[in-house]
């Protein structure tokens, strides 16, 4: 089956058409248009510019993907959009549109939760050929139970499932999640938006200056590594529970700054700063989800969001893993799939659709489906 899939909760534009083929997908078209540009000057997402250039770039997308593929109402056997949550002035954009085509075509329309799509990441899986239309092989690695750590700039959630779309939060952020104080330490430091890639890149420099590799392991420092200038808390990381905190630690780099404003003045200082912070998110990550993984014994642990795509995070988790539970699957996904794209909807949508006990709940789902900025997954 041919699935169109629509995403716009946030800031990013984005159309895909994915073929599912029994145990398979083909990825035959994924546009991503970013509106990073149009955000930066005010250091965050505004909502009805973010709707606005959405309305501006879909019809775009849309209309690329319909000549390159030659699509018509023949060609679509499913619609899955991002029902949210999200920026209401956003969703509303995508919903709408994928509303439109379902009454047109008279297709089924499925609604999908962002931050299923986000676990759905990892089941693609890039094979060496990026030419369009590559086989994709699917379903073949990560076993159920699943254990999930969704790190983005909206969510930090630890996600349990015992099957597909079989949804427990085992543990989330009480405050600021971890892309968020990226984004909010970036604006402290004035490093500019969006916050996280810039911090990444930073701390991964000074590593590599120092030649100091950090620590795989999640544990409290007692003193400061050579080479590091700064130590931060790591808000959490002994608590009785597998929940998240983030606004402490943004608070004591704002504090630091506060009283030792040459810091600002000073790139090694800096660097050194954003290297900890970085590390500080870090070692709470992985700490908490070796605690739920000892605790809930799954068979595979999977990351997805935004800050999926840091790669000390990537490859900390995964040492961590292979340290202290190596019986336990662990999966990634592409870099292109961690941030938010439409691919993922098309997947998690297919097995929404797939799993349904009455596929005929879809047919007229255009009527009653609607934009839900605080959809909660289950």
């Amino acid at each position: 089956m041919n699935i169109l899939a629509i995403e716009t909760s946030c800031d990013e534009t984005a159309v895909a058409l994915v073929r599912a083929e029994k145990n398979s997908f083909r990825i035959l078209e994924n546009l991503v248009s970013s509106q990073v540009k149009v955000h930066a000057p005010f250091g965050g997402v505004v909502p009805n510019l973010a709707a606005r250039e959405h309305l501006k770039n879909l019809p775009v997308l849309l209309k690329k993907t319909f000549q390159t593929h030659k699509i018509t109402a023949k060609n679509i056997d499913l619609i899955a959009v991002t029902e949210g949550p999200g920026l209401i002035p956003a969703l509303l954009i995508g919903t709408n549109a994928a509303k439109a085509l379902a009454y047109a075509w008279k297709k089924p329309l499925v609604g999908m939760h962002h931050i299923a799509g986000h676990i759905y990441a990892n089941f693609i899986h890039p094979v060496k050929s990026r030419e369009a239309g590559a086989a994709l092989p699917q379903f073949n690695r990560a076993k159920f139970p699943i254990l999930a750590l969704v790190v983005s700039g909206g969510h930090t959630q630890l996600i349990l499932m015992k099957k597909h779309l079989d949804y427990k939060i085992v543990g989330e952020t009480l405050d600021d999640a971890a892309g968020e104080a990226f984004d909010k330490v970036a604006k402290i430091l004035g490093l500019g938006y969006p916050g996280g890639p810039i911090v990444s890149k930073i701390a991964d420099e000074f590593q590599n200056s120092i030649k100091i590799r950090p620590f795989p392991s999640p544990t409290i420092r007692r003193g400061i590594p050579q080479g590091r200038t700064f130590q931060l808390p790591r808000p959490m990381i002994n608590s009785n529970n597998l929940d998240f905190s983030f606004s402490g630690l943004k608070t004591a780099v704002l504090y630091l700054v506060r009283d030792n404003p040459q810091i600002l003045k000073n790139k090694k200082n800096t660097a050194a700063l954003c290297a900890e912070f970085q590390q500080a998110v870090i070692d709470v990550l992985v700490s908490k989800t070796l605690r739920a993984a000892k605790k809930y014994k799954p068979k595979t642990i999977l990351l997805g969001g935004g800050v999926s795509a840091n790669k000390e995070l990537r490859a900390q988790l995964g040492e961590a893993v292979k340290k202290q539970i190596p019986d336990t699957r662990y999966q990634i996904p592409d870099t292109q799939y961690s941030l938010d794209n439409a691919a993922m909807i098309a997947i998690s949508g297919y097995f929404q659709w797939k799993m349904a006990k009455d596929k005929k709940k879809f047919s007229n789902n255009w009527k009653t489906l609607e934009a839900d900025a605080g959809l909660l997954l289950k």
